[in-house]
Protein backbone atom coordinates (compact mmCIF):
# COMPACT_ATOMS: atom_id res chain seq x y z
CA UNK A 1 0.00 0.00 0.00
CA UNK A 2 2.85 2.37 0.85
CA UNK A 3 4.54 1.73 -2.51
CA UNK A 4 1.34 2.34 -4.44
CA UNK A 5 0.76 5.60 -2.60
CA UNK A 6 4.32 6.61 -3.43
CA UNK A 7 3.56 6.10 -7.12
CA UNK A 8 0.56 8.42 -6.80
CA UNK A 9 2.42 11.15 -4.99
CA UNK A 10 2.02 13.39 -8.01
CA UNK A 11 -1.52 13.98 -6.69
CA UNK A 12 0.19 16.15 -4.07
CA UNK A 13 1.29 18.42 -6.90
CA UNK A 14 -2.31 19.17 -7.83
CA UNK A 15 -3.25 19.67 -4.17
CA UNK A 16 -0.51 22.27 -3.81
CA UNK A 17 -1.61 23.83 -7.07
CA UNK A 18 -5.13 24.31 -5.74
CA UNK A 19 -3.76 25.81 -2.50
CA UNK A 20 -1.56 28.30 -4.39
CA UNK A 21 -4.42 29.31 -6.69
CA UNK A 22 -6.71 29.89 -3.69
CA UNK A 23 -3.98 31.87 -1.91
CA UNK A 24 -3.38 34.14 -4.93
CA UNK A 25 -7.10 34.75 -5.34
CA UNK A 26 -7.39 35.53 -1.64
CA UNK A 27 -4.57 38.10 -1.81
CA UNK A 28 -6.36 39.81 -4.68
CA UNK A 29 -9.59 40.03 -2.65
CA UNK A 30 -11.65 37.56 -4.67
CA UNK A 31 -13.09 35.78 -1.61
CA UNK A 32 -13.67 38.99 0.37
CA UNK A 33 -15.49 40.80 -2.42
CA UNK A 34 -12.88 43.53 -2.66
CA UNK A 35 -11.31 42.39 -5.90
CA UNK A 36 -11.13 44.33 -9.10
CA UNK A 37 -10.32 43.28 -12.66
CA UNK A 38 -6.77 44.51 -12.18
CA UNK A 39 -3.78 43.73 -14.34
CA UNK A 40 -2.21 42.01 -11.32
CA UNK A 41 -5.04 39.49 -11.05
CA UNK A 42 -5.20 38.89 -14.81
CA UNK A 43 -1.46 38.17 -15.05
CA UNK A 44 -1.48 35.81 -12.06
CA UNK A 45 -4.51 33.91 -13.35
CA UNK A 46 -2.89 33.63 -16.79
CA UNK A 47 0.36 32.26 -15.36
CA UNK A 48 -1.46 29.79 -13.07
CA UNK A 49 -3.61 28.61 -15.99
CA UNK A 50 -0.51 27.83 -18.09
CA UNK A 51 1.06 25.97 -15.16
CA UNK A 52 -2.16 23.96 -14.74
CA UNK A 53 -2.06 22.94 -18.42
CA UNK A 54 1.56 21.80 -18.08
CA UNK A 55 0.67 19.75 -14.97
CA UNK A 56 -2.31 18.20 -16.75
CA UNK A 57 -0.13 16.94 -19.62
CA UNK A 58 2.44 15.59 -17.14
CA UNK A 59 -0.25 13.76 -15.15
CA UNK A 60 -1.07 11.66 -18.24
CA UNK A 61 2.52 10.41 -18.47
CA UNK A 62 2.69 9.90 -14.68
CA UNK A 63 -0.43 7.74 -14.78
CA UNK A 64 0.91 5.60 -17.64
CA UNK A 65 4.28 5.25 -15.89
CA UNK A 66 2.48 4.15 -12.73
CA UNK A 67 0.59 1.46 -14.68
CA UNK A 68 3.84 0.12 -16.17
CA UNK A 69 5.62 0.10 -12.80
CA UNK A 70 2.70 -1.60 -11.06
CA UNK A 71 2.41 -4.32 -13.70
CA UNK A 72 6.16 -5.01 -13.64
CA UNK A 73 5.90 -5.56 -9.91
CA UNK A 74 2.84 -7.82 -10.23
CA UNK A 75 4.43 -9.92 -12.99
CA UNK A 76 7.59 -10.32 -10.90
CA UNK A 77 5.58 -11.70 -7.98
CA UNK A 78 3.62 -14.01 -10.30
CA UNK A 79 6.77 -15.42 -11.92
CA UNK A 80 8.35 -16.10 -8.54
CA UNK A 81 5.28 -18.02 -7.36
CA UNK A 82 5.01 -20.05 -10.59
CA UNK A 83 8.73 -20.77 -10.51
CA UNK A 84 8.43 -22.28 -7.03
CA UNK A 85 5.36 -24.31 -8.02
CA UNK A 86 7.25 -25.68 -11.08
CA UNK A 87 10.11 -26.95 -8.85
CA UNK A 88 12.40 -24.20 -10.12
CA UNK A 89 12.05 -25.25 -13.76
CA UNK A 90 12.40 -22.60 -16.48
CA UNK A 91 9.01 -21.07 -17.33
CA UNK A 92 9.81 -20.03 -20.91
CA UNK A 93 8.05 -23.04 -22.54
CA UNK A 94 4.82 -21.90 -20.89
CA UNK A 95 5.17 -18.29 -22.06
CA UNK A 96 6.95 -18.56 -25.42
CA UNK A 97 3.61 -18.49 -27.27
CA UNK A 98 1.74 -16.33 -24.76
CA UNK A 99 0.45 -13.16 -26.41
CA UNK A 100 -0.98 -11.79 -23.15
CA UNK A 101 2.04 -11.90 -20.89
CA UNK A 102 1.40 -8.25 -19.97
CA UNK A 103 -1.85 -6.34 -19.89
CA UNK A 104 -0.40 -2.84 -20.33
CA UNK A 105 -0.21 -1.96 -24.04
CA UNK A 106 3.38 -0.63 -24.16
CA UNK A 107 4.74 -3.58 -22.18
CA UNK A 108 2.82 -6.06 -24.32
CA UNK A 109 4.21 -4.60 -27.56
CA UNK A 110 7.78 -4.70 -26.22
CA UNK A 111 7.39 -8.31 -25.02
CA UNK A 112 5.95 -9.39 -28.39
CA UNK A 113 9.01 -8.00 -30.12
CA UNK A 114 11.23 -9.92 -27.71
CA UNK A 115 9.24 -13.15 -28.20
CA UNK A 116 9.47 -12.89 -32.00
CA UNK A 117 13.21 -12.16 -31.74
CA UNK A 118 13.80 -15.31 -29.69
CA UNK A 119 11.63 -17.38 -32.01
CA UNK A 120 13.35 -16.03 -35.12
CA UNK A 121 16.84 -16.68 -33.74
CA UNK A 122 16.21 -20.46 -33.73
CA UNK A 123 17.57 -22.18 -36.82
CA UNK A 124 16.47 -25.50 -38.24
CA UNK A 125 19.42 -27.09 -36.38
CA UNK A 126 18.04 -25.54 -33.13
CA UNK A 127 21.11 -23.39 -32.54
CA UNK A 128 19.73 -20.20 -30.96
CA UNK A 129 21.46 -16.91 -30.22
CA UNK A 130 21.16 -15.46 -26.72
CA UNK A 131 18.76 -12.53 -26.34
CA UNK A 132 18.06 -10.51 -23.19
CA UNK A 133 14.68 -8.92 -22.43
CA UNK A 134 16.54 -5.78 -21.33
CA UNK A 135 17.12 -4.99 -25.01
CA UNK A 136 13.40 -4.19 -25.27
CA UNK A 137 12.25 -3.30 -21.74
CA UNK A 138 14.87 -1.00 -20.22
CA UNK A 139 15.36 2.48 -18.82
CA UNK A 140 14.94 4.05 -22.27
CA UNK A 141 11.59 2.30 -22.49
CA UNK A 142 10.53 3.84 -19.15
CA UNK A 143 11.76 7.26 -20.33
CA UNK A 144 9.51 7.02 -23.38
CA UNK A 145 6.52 5.91 -21.32
CA UNK A 146 7.14 8.64 -18.73
CA UNK A 147 7.64 11.30 -21.46
CA UNK A 148 11.08 12.19 -20.13
CA UNK A 149 11.64 14.44 -23.16
CA UNK A 150 8.75 16.60 -21.90
CA UNK A 151 8.80 16.29 -18.10
CA UNK A 152 12.54 16.90 -17.80
CA UNK A 153 12.00 20.41 -19.18
CA UNK A 154 9.07 21.35 -16.91
CA UNK A 155 11.18 22.56 -13.92
CA UNK A 156 13.20 24.90 -16.12
CA UNK A 157 10.01 26.13 -17.79
CA UNK A 158 8.40 26.94 -14.42
CA UNK A 159 11.51 28.78 -13.24
CA UNK A 160 11.61 30.73 -16.49
CA UNK A 161 7.95 31.69 -16.09
CA UNK A 162 8.66 32.97 -12.57
CA UNK A 163 11.54 35.10 -13.84
CA UNK A 164 9.39 36.34 -16.71
CA UNK A 165 6.69 37.36 -14.25
CA UNK A 166 9.28 39.19 -12.16
CA UNK A 167 10.47 41.33 -15.04
CA UNK A 168 6.90 41.85 -16.23
CA UNK A 169 5.78 43.11 -12.83
CA UNK A 170 8.79 45.40 -12.45
CA UNK A 171 8.19 46.80 -15.93
CA UNK A 172 4.56 47.51 -15.05
CA UNK A 173 5.47 49.23 -11.79
CA UNK A 174 8.27 51.32 -13.21
CA UNK A 175 6.21 52.23 -16.26
CA UNK A 176 3.46 53.71 -14.08
CA UNK A 177 5.92 55.44 -11.72
CA UNK A 178 6.62 59.09 -12.47
CA UNK A 179 7.27 62.40 -10.69
CA UNK A 180 10.16 64.59 -9.64
CA UNK A 181 9.12 65.69 -6.13
CA UNK A 182 7.96 63.99 -2.95
CA UNK A 183 4.29 64.79 -3.50
CA UNK A 184 3.97 63.33 -7.01
CA UNK A 185 6.16 60.37 -6.11
CA UNK A 186 3.95 59.48 -3.14
CA UNK A 187 0.92 59.44 -5.45
CA UNK A 188 2.56 56.80 -7.72
CA UNK A 189 3.80 54.47 -4.99
CA UNK A 190 0.62 52.37 -5.29
CA UNK A 191 1.24 51.52 -8.94
CA UNK A 192 4.85 50.62 -8.16
CA UNK A 193 3.80 48.33 -5.31
CA UNK A 194 1.17 46.68 -7.51
CA UNK A 195 3.80 45.85 -10.12
CA UNK A 196 6.16 44.54 -7.43
CA UNK A 197 3.30 42.36 -6.13
CA UNK A 198 3.02 40.72 -9.55
CA UNK A 199 6.79 40.18 -9.68
CA UNK A 200 6.87 38.71 -6.18
CA UNK A 201 3.91 36.35 -6.60
CA UNK A 202 4.97 34.91 -9.97
CA UNK A 203 8.54 34.39 -8.79
CA UNK A 204 7.44 32.62 -5.61
CA UNK A 205 5.01 30.10 -7.09
CA UNK A 206 7.12 29.61 -10.25
CA UNK A 207 10.20 28.56 -8.26
CA UNK A 208 8.05 26.68 -5.70
CA UNK A 209 6.32 24.55 -8.34
CA UNK A 210 9.64 23.95 -10.10
CA UNK A 211 11.20 22.49 -6.95
CA UNK A 212 8.15 20.38 -6.04
CA UNK A 213 7.72 19.03 -9.58
CA UNK A 214 11.39 18.13 -9.86
CA UNK A 215 11.32 16.20 -6.56
CA UNK A 216 8.16 14.28 -7.43
CA UNK A 217 9.29 13.43 -10.97
CA UNK A 218 12.69 12.19 -9.84
CA UNK A 219 11.06 10.09 -7.15
CA UNK A 220 8.65 8.47 -9.64
CA UNK A 221 11.41 7.69 -12.15
CA UNK A 222 13.71 6.31 -9.44
CA UNK A 223 10.98 3.96 -8.22
CA UNK A 224 10.28 2.86 -11.82
CA UNK A 225 13.98 2.13 -12.45
CA UNK A 226 14.25 0.05 -9.26
CA UNK A 227 11.10 -1.93 -10.08
CA UNK A 228 12.42 -2.57 -13.61
CA UNK A 229 15.74 -3.88 -12.27
CA UNK A 230 13.96 -6.26 -9.89
CA UNK A 231 11.68 -7.51 -12.66
CA UNK A 232 14.59 -8.17 -15.05
CA UNK A 233 16.46 -10.13 -12.37
CA UNK A 234 13.38 -12.26 -11.67
CA UNK A 235 12.72 -12.80 -15.38
CA UNK A 236 16.32 -13.87 -16.04
CA UNK A 237 16.14 -16.32 -13.14
CA UNK A 238 12.74 -17.85 -13.86
CA UNK A 239 11.70 -17.37 -17.48
CA UNK A 240 14.40 -16.14 -19.85
CA UNK A 241 15.40 -18.86 -22.38
CA UNK A 242 19.00 -19.92 -22.02
CA UNK A 243 21.39 -20.04 -24.91
CA UNK A 244 22.56 -23.42 -26.21
CA UNK A 245 25.63 -24.77 -24.49
CA UNK A 246 28.96 -24.72 -26.27
CA UNK A 247 29.28 -28.52 -26.55
CA UNK A 248 25.75 -28.79 -27.98
CA UNK A 249 26.51 -26.06 -30.46
CA UNK A 250 29.74 -27.76 -31.51
CA UNK A 251 27.98 -31.09 -31.97
CA UNK A 252 25.28 -29.46 -34.06
CA UNK A 253 27.90 -27.81 -36.28
CA UNK A 254 29.73 -31.13 -36.74
CA UNK A 255 26.53 -32.87 -37.83
CA UNK A 256 25.78 -30.03 -40.23
CA UNK A 257 29.31 -30.15 -41.69
CA UNK A 258 29.16 -33.94 -42.11
CA UNK A 259 25.88 -33.65 -44.00
CA UNK A 260 27.34 -30.98 -46.28
CA UNK A 261 30.44 -33.12 -46.95
CA UNK A 262 28.30 -36.13 -47.88
CA UNK A 263 26.22 -34.05 -50.27
CA UNK A 264 29.34 -32.66 -51.97
CA UNK A 265 30.79 -36.16 -52.33
CA UNK A 266 27.66 -37.41 -54.09
CA UNK A 267 27.71 -34.43 -56.45
CA UNK A 268 31.38 -35.10 -57.37
CA UNK A 269 30.66 -38.76 -58.15
CA UNK A 270 27.76 -37.84 -60.42
CA UNK A 271 29.87 -35.25 -62.22
CA UNK A 272 32.83 -37.62 -62.61
CA UNK A 273 30.72 -40.45 -64.10
CA UNK A 274 29.04 -38.23 -66.65
CA UNK A 275 32.03 -36.08 -67.64
CA UNK A 276 33.35 -38.28 -70.50
CA UNK A 277 29.91 -38.93 -71.98
CA UNK A 278 29.02 -35.24 -71.79
CA UNK A 279 32.30 -34.24 -73.51
CA UNK A 280 31.74 -36.64 -76.41
CA UNK A 281 28.15 -35.49 -76.84
CA UNK A 282 29.22 -31.85 -76.94
CA UNK A 283 31.85 -32.68 -79.62
CA UNK A 284 29.27 -34.40 -81.82
CA UNK A 285 26.88 -31.52 -81.47
CA UNK A 286 29.58 -29.02 -82.47
CA UNK A 287 30.62 -31.04 -85.56
CA UNK A 288 27.06 -31.44 -86.77
CA UNK A 289 26.33 -27.78 -86.21
CA UNK A 290 29.43 -26.78 -88.22
CA UNK A 291 28.44 -29.04 -91.13
CA UNK A 292 24.91 -27.70 -91.23
CA UNK A 293 26.12 -24.13 -91.13
CA UNK A 294 28.54 -24.77 -94.01
CA UNK A 295 25.87 -26.46 -96.13
CA UNK A 296 23.25 -23.83 -95.46
CA UNK A 297 25.38 -20.71 -95.79
CA UNK A 298 28.02 -21.60 -98.44
CA UNK A 299 26.10 -19.95 -101.32
CA UNK A 300 25.07 -17.00 -99.18
CA UNK A 301 28.67 -16.37 -98.13
CA UNK A 302 29.75 -16.29 -101.82
CA UNK A 303 27.01 -13.79 -102.63
CA UNK A 304 28.06 -11.74 -99.64
CA UNK A 305 31.69 -11.74 -100.87
CA UNK A 306 30.66 -10.51 -104.33
CA UNK A 307 28.52 -7.79 -102.82
CA UNK A 308 31.37 -6.67 -100.61
CA UNK A 309 33.75 -6.65 -103.61
CA UNK A 310 31.38 -4.50 -105.65
CA UNK A 311 30.89 -2.22 -102.70
CA UNK A 312 34.68 -1.80 -102.40
CA UNK A 313 35.00 -0.88 -106.05
CA UNK A 314 32.15 1.61 -105.77
CA UNK A 315 33.80 3.06 -102.71
CA UNK A 316 37.08 3.54 -104.65
CA UNK A 317 35.24 5.36 -107.47
CA UNK A 318 33.43 7.51 -104.90
CA UNK A 319 36.77 8.35 -103.26
CA UNK A 320 38.21 9.50 -106.61
CA UNK A 321 35.15 11.65 -107.29
CA UNK A 322 35.37 13.20 -103.85
CA UNK A 323 39.09 13.98 -104.45
CA UNK A 324 38.29 15.77 -107.73
CA UNK A 325 35.50 17.68 -106.02
CA UNK A 326 37.87 18.79 -103.24
CA UNK A 327 40.40 20.02 -105.83
CA UNK A 328 37.69 21.96 -107.70
CA UNK A 329 36.45 23.54 -104.48
CA UNK A 330 40.02 24.52 -103.61
CA UNK A 331 40.47 26.22 -106.98
CA UNK A 332 37.12 27.99 -106.56
CA UNK A 333 38.24 29.27 -103.18
CA UNK A 334 41.46 30.67 -104.72
CA UNK A 335 39.46 32.41 -107.46
CA UNK A 336 37.09 33.83 -104.88
CA UNK A 337 40.04 35.16 -102.90
CA UNK A 338 41.46 36.87 -106.02
CA UNK A 339 38.07 38.43 -106.77
CA UNK A 340 37.82 39.74 -103.21
CA UNK A 341 41.28 41.33 -103.49
CA UNK A 342 40.34 43.00 -106.83
CA UNK A 343 37.09 44.32 -105.34
CA UNK A 344 39.04 45.66 -102.39
CA UNK A 345 41.37 47.58 -104.72
CA UNK A 346 38.42 48.98 -106.66
CA UNK A 347 36.79 50.15 -103.45
CA UNK A 348 39.97 51.90 -102.38
CA UNK A 349 40.23 53.68 -105.79
CA UNK A 350 36.57 54.73 -105.56
CA UNK A 351 37.20 56.21 -102.11
CA UNK A 352 40.17 58.21 -103.47
CA UNK A 353 38.09 59.40 -106.46
CA UNK A 354 35.20 60.40 -104.19
CA UNK A 355 37.60 62.40 -102.06
CA UNK A 356 38.96 64.19 -105.14
CA UNK A 357 35.41 65.00 -106.30
CA UNK A 358 34.62 66.44 -102.89
CA UNK A 359 37.69 68.68 -103.03
CA UNK A 360 36.80 69.89 -106.54
CA UNK A 361 33.25 70.59 -105.37
CA UNK A 362 34.54 72.77 -102.58
CA UNK A 363 36.87 74.62 -105.00
CA UNK A 364 33.99 75.31 -107.45
CA UNK A 365 31.83 76.54 -104.61
CA UNK A 366 34.54 78.96 -103.49
CA UNK A 367 35.09 80.15 -107.11
CA UNK A 368 31.38 80.75 -107.67
CA UNK A 369 31.21 82.68 -104.43
CA UNK A 370 34.11 84.91 -105.51
CA UNK A 371 32.58 85.48 -108.94
CA UNK A 372 29.25 86.39 -107.36
CA UNK A 373 30.94 88.93 -105.11
CA UNK A 374 32.86 90.41 -108.06
CA UNK A 375 29.71 90.72 -110.18
CA UNK A 376 27.79 92.33 -107.32
CA UNK A 377 30.63 94.84 -106.87
CA UNK A 378 30.67 95.74 -110.57
CA UNK A 379 26.88 96.14 -110.65
CA UNK A 380 27.03 98.40 -107.66
CA UNK A 381 29.77 100.51 -109.31
CA UNK A 382 27.74 100.71 -112.53
CA UNK A 383 24.68 101.89 -110.61
CA UNK A 384 26.72 104.65 -108.96
CA UNK A 385 28.17 105.81 -112.24
CA UNK A 386 24.73 105.87 -113.89
CA UNK A 387 23.32 107.92 -111.08
CA UNK A 388 26.17 110.42 -111.41
CA UNK A 389 25.65 110.64 -115.15
CA UNK A 390 21.94 111.30 -114.83
CA UNK A 391 22.54 114.05 -112.34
Amino acid sequence: MGIRMKRKQYYVLFLLYVVVVAFVLYLNGVFTGEWEASVNLIINVGFLLMIGILFGISSISFGRLGQVTRELEEVSLRLQEEYKEADEQNLWPAYKDDTAFFEQKDLQEAFQKYRLRVKGSKTRRRAGAFCDLEEYINEDFLDRVGMNFYNSGIPGTLTGMGILGTFLGLSMGLGAFSGDDIFTISDNVGALLSGMKVAFHTSVYGIFFSLVFSMIYRSLMSDAYETLEEFLNVFRQTTQPSAMKEDETAATMLVYQAGMANSLKQMLEVMKGNAAEQTAGVGRIVDKFTQQMHAALDTDFRKLGNVLKNAGEAQAVSTANITEMVEAVTALVEVNRSVQEALSNVMERQEVFAKQLEDQKEMLADLCSDMSDEISSQIYTFEQMRNLYEE
